[in-house]
């Protein structure tokens, strides 16, 4: 989680993007939660930019877990920052799990496989992915970090369940010490295919669910499919805001103050929130923002911020205030 989430700037110059909200919880809320539920108890969190914020936000939601940070503070790709957590790691199995990506798919039986393993979704266009050429037994064959003619439509989703951990560290050793970059930057795919050629083996998982957090667009998208999935937490009947319609879903954290509005679908608003004569849908309004008189749609607006008079399809950082009297 230590890359500086430009694609999701203005927010990300004052939130971690693994803190960016989504469907009522965070994208890092959303990962840990999962893996808690498979009995995973010991975590390792690589941050770096805005990386005190994560710290905080763990170790204040989660204080039952075992918990430990690593800075990688020079951005050099996924592969260096885990080469970081040689030493925490040892020769235990390891889960890996990129900070940007929410996946559906049944963790307990990645955990009891017996091998290593790679999740794994088939997308229209694999050149921006790290990319599994798999046999006819979903074994990985060769894994390719963003090819310019992929050979396979499997990408990889940035889930990574390791045995071979020795070897892991090995090949990572061996890639930094060679200078071997991809697209400039030292990448775990790469590390990844230098244990196969070593000799370890790796079985392909098909993930149900890839919801793409890492832009505005995928971010609303994502929204709007994991509200639709989990079903929002306001009943549109039983709602306790003032001369206010709730179009489901929609989540709504504690302390908003909504009245005389329009709210939804796919919305979710983070706490503390005050919203009057104003339309949303479509959107994730961040906690302690303040909107009156807009219609908002299609829109990713930061906390603290104040929206005034009519408007759409925004992308508005943190402590921002905008007046369209």
């Amino acid at each position: 989680m230590a890359g500086a989430g430009t694609k999701l700037r203005p927010h990300t110059y004052t939130q971690p993007k693994a803190l960016i909200p989504i469907a009522g919880k965070t994208i890092l809320s959303f990962i840990v939660d999962q893996l808690q539920e498979a009995g995973i108890t010991e975590y390792i969190f690589i941050v770096g930019y805005l990386g005190e914020k994560i710290k905080d936000y763990v170790q204040a939601a989660y204080p039952h877990l075992q918990t430990h940070f690593v800075y990688q503070n020079e951005r050099q790709g996924t592969g260096h920052a885990i080469q970081l957590t040689r030493n925490l790691v040892g020769d235990d199995q390891v889960m890996v799990v990129l900070g940007d990506t929410i996946c559906e798919y049944n963790v307990k039986e990645i955990v009891a496989y017996p091998g290593s393993m790679l999740g794994i979704k088939k997308v229209d266009d694999p050149r921006n992915f790290g990319v599994a050429e798999l046999d006819d037994d979903d074994q990985v064959e060769r894994v390719v970090e963003k090819p310019a003619i992929p050979k396979s439509n499997m990408a990889l989703v940035g889930v990574y369940k390791i045995n071979e951990t020795a070897l892991l560290f090995e090949c990572l050793g061996q890639i930094l010490t060679e200078n071997i970059k991809t697209n400039g930057d030292y990448n775990l795919t790469d590390a990844l295919q230098c244990m196969i050629q070593k000799g370890a083996r790796f079985k392909g998982f098909r993930v149900k669910n890839w919801f793409d957090c890492g832009k505005k667009e995928s971010l609303l998208e994502s929204n709007a499919t994991l509200l639709k999935k989990i079903g929002g937490n306001v009943n549109p009947v039983s709602h306790p805001f003032e001369n206010t319609i709730i179009i489901p879903p929609v989540s709504i954290a504690p302390g908003c103050n909504i009245q005389n509005s329009i709210i939804g679908p796919h919305v979710a608003i983070g706490g503390n929130t005050t919203v009057n004569h104003s339309i949303v849908r479509d959107s994730i309004i961040g906690s302690y923002t303040n909107l009156y008189e807009v219609v908002i749609d299609n829109s990713l607006i930061g906390s603290d911020a104040s929206v005034k008079g009519l408007s759409r399809s925004l992308n508005i950082g943190d402590n921002t205030e905008i007046d369209f009297g």
